[in-house]
């Protein structure tokens, strides 16, 4: 990927079609508390429909 000095990206190359994350999404990405919580509520989604499916 050439980047030049005004920060403009080649078209078509590869890095022309990435988006950048924001402050908001890296921490998210870090947070080992929020990736905790996130996995469970997944896990109290799941169960709910495991359940639901065998009564």
């Amino acid at each position: 990927m050439k980047i030049r000095r005004n920060k403009e990206i080649d078209p078509y190359d590869n890095g022309a079609f990435t988006t950048i994350p924001g402050p908001a999404t890296r921490f998210f990405r870090k947070s080992i508390i929020w990736q905790i919580w996130r996995f469970t509520v997944l896990n109290i989604k799941i169960m709910r429909i495991v359940i639901g499916g065998h009564s």
